[in-house]
């Protein structure tokens, strides 16, 4: 088995206009977000074997906070090709993981995760800022996920946590 958790993002910044898009910060709701989903994490006990994030400033802040509020003892990745990629680009990432890795955090932005959800897991959901998939998989390769095998094991979004 094989699962695919997929973290958009926590609120960003938009008052600073000068910034670059990759530059924005987290607000202070992201800010008070991202921890609320890292104790999540802990909570369901689905601690990934690798984290995966888009370098932009407000994905590294937010894996940064759920990484310290989760416990895990895990350094995160930062691939350049997730900050602008479409669903597929991700997928290729995902199909190109070694099979040892059982289980994978991927940290990035909408519209791309929240298609990528829906092409994996065949639902309709939105992700909010801070919203969190844990997907399934019944294979042993990476290299043999499908669009619409997927199941989606849990959802969460930081307005259903208490705090």
């Amino acid at each position: 088995m094989k699962t695919v958790m997929l973290l958009r993002h926590a609120k960003s910044d938009w008052e600073d206009e000068s910034l670059r898009d990759f530059d924005r910060p987290l607000a202070d709701r992201g800010k008070r977000d991202a921890p609320r989903i890292g104790k999540a994490i802990r909570k369901q006990g689905r601690i990934p074997d690798l984290i995966i994030s888009s370098p932009a400033a407000r994905a590294r802040q937010t894996i940064e906070a759920v990484v310290e509020s989760a416990g895990l003892d895990i350094t995160p990745q930062f691939d350049d090709s997730i900050y602008g990629a479409d669903p597929a680009d991700i997928l290729k990432l995902i199909r190109e993981l070694p099979d040892t890795i059982s289980s994978v955090l991927l940290v990035g932005h909408n519209p791309t995760f929240e298609h990528l959800l829906d092409r994996l897991a065949a639902t309709d959901r939105h992700m909010a800022t801070a919203a969190l998939a844990c997907i399934e998989f019944q294979i042993d390769h990476w290299d043999d996920i499908n669009d619409g095998q997927g199941k989606l094991v849990w959802f969460v979004t930081p307005k259903e946590l208490p705090g």
